[in-house]
């Protein structure tokens, strides 16, 4: 009976010691792909690629060096003494309501955070890109991403998106790079300052190379696409202040 007592004693003291041991390292791999995805929408995801391949540890040098984050209010005043990190998108979306414009707004009593991380030009502090977290919702559940968008505060620099649940094959494809770089070099807003977004359209196949505005769609998943089209232009809309600001 004791040994059977300091046996279940010895054993839960090294589950709970290997636990802990692997929630550093999952927290550790969380945060490396959200460094990875941050800088693969504005330098590239195979660019970050290749460099993983050669040395991962490369990716949070360029990331420290080259990345600046905090956080705005939907007016677009920074927050002081708060870090992007600290921000749960997912939770800052929930804050959010749509209005009778079918705009998102905070609902009564909420205050949403919205992060942004400036990317410098190597070697440089002159912000090149600006990346933007979005978040949405998708055929079956969520969907999200960053948004880079060029120091015009108009040009799609990349994007990076992923998913809950899509359907695999289908609407899942939203994480390919090949979708996804179908969004480099749109334009946010038309040449008179009008929100247009980036549009993905229904059906896939058509060259929308001469459009600022729209990209392929997915076969077999339109209403993925429609979840990807609100979540940029909802998101857009939201940082708007703040973009309008520095555009100032």
């Amino acid at each position: 009976m004791i040994f059977a007592i300091a046996m279940t004693l010895v054993l839960g003291s090294l589950l709970a010691f290997v636990s802990e041991g692997l929630k550093e390292k999952q927290q550790a791999e969380r945060e490396f792909e959200r460094k990875k995805f941050i800088l693969g929408a504005a330098l590239g995801s195979e660019n970050i690629d290749q460099i993983i391949k050669k040395n991962k540890d490369d990716v949070n040098t360029i990331y420290a060096s080259r990345v600046k984050d905090f956080v705005v209010d939907l007016d677009g005043k920074t927050i002081p003494d708060l870090g992007a990190v600290d921000v749960i998108v997912l939770k800052e979306y929930k804050k959010l309501q749509r209005n009778g414009d079918d705009q998102m707004e905070e609902k009564d009593g909420q205050n949403c955070r919205l992060p942004v991380y400036t990317i410098a030009k190597e070697g440089s502090d002159d912000v090149e890109f600006y990346v933007l977290p979005i978040y949405g919702f998708g055929l079956w559940d969520n969907i999200w991403g960053y948004l880079a968008v060029q120091s015009d505060f108009n040009t799609v620099q990349g994007v990076i998106f992923d998913h809950k649940g899509e359907t695999p094959g289908l609407g899942a494809r939203i994480t390919e790079r090949e979708v996804q770089n179908r969004y480099r070099g749109k334009k946010l807003y038309e040449d008179g300052g009008a929100l247009a977004s980036v549009v993905m359209q229904k059906g896939e196949g058509a060259d929308y190379s001469s459009e600022p505005h729209k990209v392929n769609g997915l076969t077999g998943a339109t209403i993925t696409g429609v979840g990807l089209n609100i979540m940029v232009k909802d998101y857009v809309i939201l940082y708007s202040n703040y973009l309008n600001s520095l555009k100032k």
